[in-house]
């Protein structure tokens, strides 16, 4: 066994292996794609690329994906629906992952302050599920208060993160703001200074959460911005990471290089030097949504036109006035189409070369956003 499954083993990581597999890729320097789903066929696909990768995988979940694998007829006033969703969402890759041969990260996406009570609703399951198990039902969750005042950010993520540590479950934070539009919160006209985080305030979270536990990771701002716009929109630093973990690693006065688990938010239509740089200092998940979100489009849009004479009339067709559609339109076959969200995954996960250097295995590795090579 070599690789990440050296360290790990298949299927959904909680606890401890969760800072195993993050070690592991801040040790040999590649990151993790974390794809959002929302439906048992955007999670199978994406277990079914990194299979086919042989890579490890983060699965997520947001809020109002949640609500959507819920079903959107439900009402959400107290976020039931998104609680829901999330736990059937969970239990779904908890039930196949494995069979996938590769460690998965089972993950929730941004909560902001307004979404607390779904973050206490997955809390309160991971907690119902660790007694009856013995391990959390998710591996992590991610808090966003980074709209909040520093001080309150920082109070409430190690409220939570006591409570996470009992139980073994990671948490992401974010400070400094992510900007654009996601899962209905817009920070599109925010001021650019916001969108870049300072090394003081890596170092204030990493020693505050640090007396709980070291199960935490940092979505640190540097001109990030959700969906994917135009070359030059998007002003992204990720040099900036390298100060970070300069400053943290002289105040803790450590030979260790990269003493911060980072996170890169915002990663579609990222440029491959900027991933680059980002996952040599210190990233280790990357988001990806907008370009599979698309993939998944791609996919539906394509069978329907191919198919369009097809999907007309439950009878008649090209081939003949009586002949039979049902062959053609079952539900199983529009997502699965030409597998465009399987081969857009596949692309994400090659570009961040994680089939080779994740698992150690003798593929020649592939050349894409990051290129990795054994010496690197």
């Amino acid at each position: 066994m070599s690789g990440a499954l050296s360290v790990v083993p298949a299927g959904v990581v909680d606890g401890k292996d969760v800072y195993k597999l993050f070690d592991y890729c801040r040790e040999h320097k590649f990151a993790i794609p974390a794809f959002n789903i929302t439906s048992s066929s955007t999670a199978n696909a994406a277990l079914e690329a990194a299979r086919d990768a042989k890579s490890p995988l983060i699965l997520q979940v947001s809020q109002g994906g949640a609500a959507y694998f819920a079903g959107k007829g439900l009402p959400n006033d107290k976020q039931q629906a998104s609680i829901a969703g999330a736990v059937a969402a969970a239990n779904h890759v908890r039930s196949v992952a494995h069979l996938y041969g590769v460690p998965v990260v089972l993950h929730s996406d941004h909560c902001a302050k307004k979404l607390l009570p779904w973050f206490d609703g997955m809390l309160d399951a991971d907690e119902a599920y660790f007694k009856k198990e013995g391990k959390p039902l998710f591996s992590s969750h991610m808090l966003d208060l980074s709209e909040e005042p520093k001080e309150e950010n920082i109070a409430t993520c190690k409220k939570y993160l006591a409570r996470m540590a009992k139980i073994g479950v990671w948490l992401e934070m974010e400070i400094g703001i992510t900007g654009g539009e996601e899962d209905g919160v817009n920070n599109e006209g925010v001021d650019n200074a916001a969108l870049y985080t300072q090394p003081e305030d890596i170092w204030d979270i990493y020693r505050e959460f640090s007396e709980i536990t070291p199960n935490f990771s940092i979505a640190a701002g540097f001109g990030n911005v959700h969906g994917v716009y135009k070359p030059g929109n998007v002003s992204l630093k990720p040099e900036l990471l390298a100060k970070h973990q300069a400053y943290v690693r002289e105040q803790l006065k450590t030979d260790k290089e990269l003493p911060v688990f980072l996170v890169f938010h915002g990663g579609s239509g990222s440029e491959k030097h900027e991933i680059t740089t980002a996952v040599k200092n210190g990233v280790v998940k990357m988001n990806v949504d907008t370009d599979t979100q698309f993939a998944y489009l791609e996919g539906i849009r394509d069978f329907v036109l191919n198919k369009k004479d097809y999907l007309m009339t439950q009878v008649g067709n090209p081939e003949g006035k009586q002949a039979q559609q049902k062959a053609i339109r079952p539900p199983r076959l529009g997502p699965r189409g030409r597998k465009d969200n399987v081969e857009a995954l596949h692309d994400r996960l090659r570009g961040l070369a994680l089939c080779w250097k994740a698992l150690g295995t003798t593929q020649a590795f592939f050349r894409g956003p990051l290129i990795l090579s054994a010496e690197t």
